[in-house]
Order: structure tokens, then sequence, then C-alpha cells
């Protein structure tokens, strides 16, 4: 029989203000970065047989999932924690404390945090960081697992890959499906993002250039994610009007009778593009993901986000009812700029526009970004718990605005905008809309409904699922960071510059304004 080598995938949740650890019995959004690695991962390499488990702790609705972070006799066990953003750091470093206190020897955390932020002062501990996108260290990660020991950091020298090599996805099992409001799967067509806005992690974290799979591997994904019960699809891309073959891959979508409904994220240029608008509608898009963030033009430019024109914002929103796709307008609160009449009037004209759906964010200094690099030279930030970094928290000292007063401004917002008229009105709006019963009903009034519950309750919406479970918290973990890191609180970290490669590819990037 040959050796085993036992490989446990897992996305981190975070820790909540009260300190458990953020779970939730049916979750909204899937994780693109678990089948993805999932599928990348061999059944046989180097003489040992793979074993692979997948979780996503945001929907795991009890500890049993705990027990793969043990040693297993006769076996080495890999534990990747992936995905990682700021907000879920020190959960992956408490979850890899606890994998190494139970014996496992082999721990690896990737994903937007060791990508982009200085890792330094936790290296050499007993667990490893990767800097760089899976297809440029995860072989070499399995292979030194198989091997027997870990290098402390893997992808240094390069970020990212110039051109993607994807697998075809496969997709999670019925089990799986079963932990999300809707069976649905995330998928990367393509990655990267052309612009240069100061408060965005993605072009640190996916780079400038736009880079695609080949339309073939996204529509076996498609084809074996439908075919294994996937009801719903989220092209995960950043801005799915700039990757170049969108509209083959569209094409191709509705000439092979696809039939699943799927959702984009485009950037506000997509007003000039109707005919890609018209392909979405006709492939089965049902909504389309905008980051409008400001109607002030000058706070726009402030944040390096020229792309926005919020007088073209009603365009958008028309293009997409003619097309039956439903709008979502995500909104950023607390730019330098504004003021609390300032983001009570962006309501008034948000509410007047009538998007589907509304999201709300406080403005967050992303570690890794161009603009917490900003303000924590300047001495503004001042949450030293990077917890907090989730777009629900204030984080920094704002020139006018409160921290009760922009976190009061936050939950108004939602309470506003999903007015009861807005329900009802969007409701009866979707329930006459031809399509899958479920998601207009999601869409028309579902989430309306609970957005207005989580604000009245002061939780944000959008923090990942619904029927919150409160099992282990912080707490259980303090003593174990602490002991392997020497930290019960992880500094703040500087920025990781890139190298002369990435350098190099984010030059290739073009954009229009």
């Amino acid at each position: 029989m040959s050796p085993k080598l036992r490989v446990v995938i897992l996305k981190p949740s975070k820790y909540a203000l009260d300190g458990y650890v953020e779970r939730f019995r049916w979750g909204f959004m899937p994780n693109s970065t678990i089948p993805y690695l999932r599928s990348m991962t061999p059944d046989f390499m180097g003489g040992h047989n793979i074993e692979v488990h997948a979780i996503d702790e945001y929907v795991q609705s009890n500890l049993e999932y705990l027990e793969l972070l043990k040693a297993e006799p006769g076996c080495q066990t890999l534990l990747a924690l992936v995905g990682v953003q700021s907000h879920q750091f020190q959960r992956a470093l408490d979850l890899a404390a606890f994998a190494r206190k139970e014996g496992v020897a082999h721990c690896v955390i990737g994903g937007p945090h060791p990508m982009t932020c200085d890792t330094s002062m936790l290296q050499n501990r007993g667990v490893s960081f990767a800097l760089a996108e899976a297809e440029l260290v995860w072989p070499t990660i399995l292979a030194d697992a198989i091997e027997g020991e870990l290098q402390p950091v893997y992808g240094r020298a390069q970020r990212w890959q110039k051109e993607l090599e994807s697998p075809v996805l496969v997709p999670p099992s019925r089990k799986e499906l079963r932990n999300y409001f809707i069976p649905m799967i995330g998928v990367y067509p393509a990655r990267g993002c052309p612009y240069r806005c100061n408060f965005c992690s993605v072009i640190k974290i996916a780079g400038r250039q736009i880079r695609s799979q080949n339309i073939e591997t996204t529509m076996k994904s498609l084809l074996e994610a439908k075919a294994a019960g996937v009801r719903l699809v989220m092209f995960t891309s950043d801005n799915f009007n700039k990757y170049p073959e969108a509209p083959e891959l569209l094409k191709a979508m509705a000439d092979e009778k696809i039939n699943l409904p799927f959702f984009v994220q485009c950037d506000t240029q997509i007003a000039r593009q109707p005919e890609l608008v018209a392909l979405l509608g006709k492939a089965g898009c049902f909504q389309m993901f905008l980051g409008v963030e400001s109607f002030n033009r000058e706070v726009l430019r402030e944040a390096q986000k020229h792309q926005n024109h919020p007088e073209r914002y009603k365009e958008i929103l028309d293009l997409c009812r003619a097309h039956g796709i439903s709008s979502h307008f995500s909104n950023i609160l607390g730019f330098p700029g504004d003021t609390q009449q300032s983001v009570l009037n962006h309501l008034d004209k948000l509410k007047d526009l009538h998007p589907d759906i509304a999201s709300f964010y406080i403005l967050t200094p992303i570690p890794g970004t161009e603009q917490y690099d900003d303000f924590l030279q300047k001495g503004l930030i001042t949450e030293q718990n990077l917890d907090r970094y989730d777009g629900a928290c204030v984080t920094w000292r704002h020139p006018d605005l409160t921290y009760q007063q922009l976190t009061d401004l936050l939950f108004h917002c939602y309470r506003k905008f999903y007015s009861f008229s807005h329900v009802l009105k969007r409701g009866m709006s979707r329930y006459f809309k031809k399509g899958n019963p479920v998601l207009e009903a999601l869409v028309g009034a579902g989430l309306p409904l609970f957005s207005r519950f989580a604000a009245f309750k002061r939780m944000h919406p959008m923090s990942g699922g619904i029927g919150r479970i409160t099992l282990d918290s912080v707490k259980n973990y303090l003593g174990l960071r602490q002991e392997l890191y020497g930290f019960r609180l992880v500094p703040l970290p500087l920025s990781l510059e890139l190298s002369a490669a990435d350098k190099a590819l984010n030059d290739m990037a073009k954009v229009a304004l």
C-alpha cells in the first residue's frame, strides 16, 4: 500500500465583535479558492496517495472538522489555510497553532494578507506562508510536504503568474452544497483589475493586468457544476466587463444552454457596453454587482477611482432592467471628504435611483493597499486588531465623523434604503419576472427583509450568511497564539513591495476612463 498525504484545504472564518468565530447555518457566498485548489491537487504524487478534505469554516455547524487538524498515524497531514484576508489572518494563525499542537507538521497560510503584507515577524515558527498565486507554489508545497519539510516562505520572487494555467473545477459534493442558501459555486474566468483605486486590495492581490483562463476550461467547469447539482454560479472576477473573452464565453453559455443563473462583478464603465449587457441577459445573468462607492466625483477622484462617473449610474440601471438583470450597488461610507450630511445626501440619491440591491461598507484602509500605507504613515490608524478590518468597523480617525457617527450611519443607510415600500415594490416586480423562483424571492424580498433585520440588530447583512451559530471563541486560542507566535495581538503589518516581474506585468495594463 502506498503512503498517504492527507491535505486539508480550509478557508478560515473570522472573529466577530463578541469574540465568537463567525459561522452560519447557510452561507450566502461560496469561496472560490477551495474548489480551485482542490482541483489542482492530484490523487497521486511522489509515491503517495493524496486524500483531500475541503472546508469552508463559515458554514460549519459543528466542530467535527477540527479532528482533521490532528495528526493521523501512518500518514503526513498538510493544512492549507487559503484565501486568508486581513480580518481572517489571526483566525488562520490560530488554526495553524491548534494543528501544530495536535502533531500536524505541515501548515501553510496563503491568500490576500500574506500575499500583500509583511509576515516576517511570524516566519520560522513552524508555519509557512505563501506569498504568490497557487499556480506558482502549490505543486512545490505538496512535494515538500511529501518529502517531509516545508519551506518558511513560498513565492517571494513573483506574486502573479503571467498566463493562467487553470484546472477544470471539481465541483463540491451535494452535502457541501447544502451548506449554502442556494447550491452555488464560485468561478474565476479571469483575474486582475486595470484601475488604481487607492483603497482597493484587488490590484494588490491579482494585479492590474487582466489574465484569463481558456473558455473551454470555464465551460467544462460549468457543465461539471451543473451535473453536480449547482444551481447558481458566481463569476468572482472583479471586472467581468474587462475580460476580453467575455462575449465569447457568454455566447458559448447561451449556445450550450447552460441555463445556470449567474452573478457578475463589473466596473461602472459597463455603461459603455450595452452589447455586453445584452449578452449577459441572454446567457442567464441574474445580478450585476457594481462598486459605485460615491456620488461625489471629487471624492472619487481623490480615491483614484477616476473611472466612476455618477451621472452614468442611471444608464447602468436602465441597461440592467432592459435585460432582466438585477442591480447591486455597493457603497462606501466615510471617505476623507465625507460629512454626515454628504452621506445622507448620498443615500437620498441612491434611493432616487432605486437599484434592486444596495450594500454599504465603512471605508477601511485594508493592509497592503496604498491607502493603508498612507494612513499608517500619517498616524490615522486607530484599530490595532486585524479582526476589525472587515468593512463593518471603524479602524481610522476620520477628520469629521466619529466612530459612533460612522457606525450609526452604516446601519441607518441599510434601514432607510430597505424601506417597506422598497421591499414591496421590488418584491412585486421580481415576483412577475420569469426565472428561478427561489432567486427571485431572494432578490425581491428575502435579502431586503434580512438586511432590515440585520441593521436593526446592528449586524452587517453581508457578513456571510444567515442563522448565526456560536460555538468557539477567540479566548479558546489566545494561549496557543501566544505560545507559537509570541503575540496575543498580531502587530499591524507593513505592505510588501512588488518584485520586478510583478511590476513589469502591471505595466502592461491598459485602461479607458
